[in-house]
C-alpha cells in the first residue's frame, strides 16, 4: 500500500499551542508536550498506511487536526467514531435480513443505530465480522475512550505511545482490509433447496455463499439441510440438493456441527419418529459419517448390508446383482471401527461371497470383496481363518469344492503377515504355502 507522507506542521504548531497557554495563563504541561506530539505526529504515517483511502474521510482529517495541536483525547475519539461507523458499514454489508433471521427478531437500521458501542461489538463477533482478538483490542479501546476522550470528562491523559497504539488497534481490526462476510438468507436458501434439482453453477453459487458467511450460521444451515433431507415430505429434488451442498462441506464439519446433528438425529429416534430416523441414517451413510452414529446403530447398518447381499448372492442372477450390494457394504464398513458385535456376521459374509460358488464369483464385486479384505483387522483375520472349521456355507464349498478351495487361499495370501495374530500364523502358513 502507498506510503502516508504527512505534512511537517508541527514545526508551526507547537509554538502556537505555547503562546495560547501564554495568553490564557495556564501551564503548558496540561497539552501534550513538544516531545510527545512530534513522536506521534511521525509515527502516523505508519497506522494511517493500513486505513483503506476509501474510510479516510472528514473524521481522520480531524484526528491528525487533534494531533498536531497536541489533542490526544480528541483524537482517540474521531478515530474511534470512524471504527464505529465502519463496524456498522460491516454488518449492513452482511445483511440486515439475514441478522434479522439468525436473531430471530426485527433488525433493521435504526436497531442498528441504536446499539451502543458495547453490543456493537458484540454482535459484530457473534457474526465474525471480527475475530476474537480484534474483539479483545477493541473492547479495550472502547473503554480508553469512554475513560480518556473528550468525548466524556476523563479520569486522566493518554501520552504519544498509547494514542499510536490506539489508532493501531482501530486500523488492524475494525478499518484495515479484511474480508467482509456476508450473511445467506436463509428463506431464499431454504426456497432454493425445496425448489428443482440443482444444476452445477447453482451448486457452486450455493457453496460459494456458505462459504462467505459465517461458521454459526453455517452449522445452522446444515442443520437445516439435515432436517430436509430427512424430512419424509421432501420431495427427491430437496433431498439430493441438501446431499450435495453437505458434501461439499462435510470435510470441514466443526465438532460443533457434528454433535448438533448426531443430537437431532437422536432426537429422531427417541420420539419414535421411524421415517426420519432411517432417512437421517442415510444422510450420515452418502456423507461418510456413520462412524458417528452409536455402536448399536452401526451394528445394525452393517448387519442389515450383510443380509442384503448374502441374499443377493444365494438367489438368481447373483453375479449380476451382487456389485451395488458389494459397493454398499464397503462404504459402511469403510466409516469408523466395526462393531465387535458384527464382525462374525461381516467377515462371514465378505468371504462367503468372494469365495463364490463352484461356477465362480461375481466379477464386477471382486475389486470390493478384496479391498474390505485387505482391511481386514487382526480379530477379523482370525474369524476368516477359523471359517474353515465352522458349519457355515463357505466352510462347505472350502471343503467340496477345488474352485472353491484355491480362491479361499488367494483371498488369504491377500492380507499382510504381519496383521495375522500370532496363535494364527502357523494355520496361515500352512493355508498360503
Amino acid at each position: 500500500m502507498k506510503d502516508i507522507k504527512l505534512p511537517a506542521v508541527t514545526g508551526q504548531t507547537m509554538p502556537a499551542l505555547k503562546a495560547l497557554t501564554e495568553a490564557l495563563g495556564i501551564p503548558r504541561e496540561v497539552l501534550a508536550s513538544d516531545e510527545e506530539i512530534e513522536t506521534a505526529w511521525n509515527n502516523l504515517p505508519r497506522v494511517l498506511k493500513k486505513i483503506p483511502p476509501q474510510l479516510r474521510n472528514e473524521n481522520l482529517a480531524r484526528m491528525c487536526v487533534a494531533v498536531a495541536s497536541g489533542l490526544f483525547d480528541s483524537a482517540i475519539n474521531y478515530i474511534w467514531n470512524l471504527s464505529v461507523i465502519e463496524l456498522r458499514e460491516k454488518v449492513k454489508r452482511f445483511g440486515l435480513n439475514v441478522v434479522s433471521q439468525i436473531r430471530g427478531k426485527q433488525f433493521d437500521e435504526s436497531t442498528l443505530l441504536d446499539f451502543k458501542d458495547a453490543e456493537l461489538l458484540n454482535l459484530c463477533l457473534e457474526l465474525n465480522l471480527i475475530t476474537e482478538d480484534g474483539f479483545f483490542f477493541l473492547d479495550q479501546c472502547r473503554d480508553i475512550r469512554n475513560n480518556f476522550s473528550a468525548a466524556h470528562p476523563a479520569v486522566g491523559s493518554i501520552d504519544d505511545n498509547e494514542f499510536i497504539s490506539f489508532v493501531n488497534r482501530c486500523a488492524k481490526y475494525a478499518l484495515g482490509y479484511e474480508y467482509n462476510l456476508v450473511g445467506v438468507d436463509i428463506q431464499e436458501f431454504i426456497q432454493a433447496i425445496n425448489g428443482p434439482k440443482f444444476v452445477k453453477s447453482q451448486i457452486n453459487e450455493w457453496v460459494d455463499r456458505l462459504s462467505r458467511t459465517h461458521e454459526a450460521q453455517r452449522e445452522m444451515l446444515f442443520g437445516t439441510l439435515h432436517g430436509i433431507f430427512s424430512d419424509p415430505g421432501s420431495s427427491e429434488e430437496a433431498r439430493l440438493n441438501s446431499l450435495f451442498i453437505s458434501s461439499k462441506f462435510v470435510d470441514q464439519f466443526t465438532p460443533k456441527t457434528k454433535s448438533d446433528l448426531i443430537d437431532r438425529h437422536s432426537e429422531y429416534l427417541a420420539k419414535g419418529n421411524v421415517k426420519r430416523h432411517k432417512a437421517s441414517q442415510l444422510y450420515f451413510e452418502k456423507l461418510g459419517m456413520i462412524g458417528l452414529l452409536g455402536e448399536s446403530e452401526r451394528h445394525s447398518l452393517i448387519s442389515v448390508a450383510c443380509k442384503h447381499l448374502l441374499s443377493v448372492h444365494q438367489g438368481v442372477d447373483n453375479f449380476y446383482n451382487e456389485p451395488p450390494f458389494a459397493e454398499r457394504l464397503l462404504q459402511l464398513s469403510s466409516q469408523g471401527s466395526m462393531p465387535d458385535t458384527a464382525k462374525y456376521e461381516f467377515v462371514t459374509t465378505v468371504v462367503t461371497c468372494a469365495v463364490g460358488n463352484p461356477y465362480g464369483t461375481s466379477h464386477a464385486a471382486d475389486p470390493y470383496y478384496t479391498r474390505m479384505i485387505k482391511g481386514f483387522t487382526p480379530r477379523e483375520v482370525a474369524i476368516m481363518l477359523d471359517l474353515r472349521i465352522t458349519s457355515t456355507i463357505v466352510a462347505q464349498r472350502i471343503k467340496s469344492y477345488p474352485r472353491c478351495r484355491k480362491a479361499f487361499i488367494c483371498l488369504v495370501s491377500l492380507i499382510d503377515h504381519d496383521t495375522v495374530p500370532t496363535k494364527y500364523k502357523t494355520i496361515y502358513k500352512k493355508i498360503v504355502g
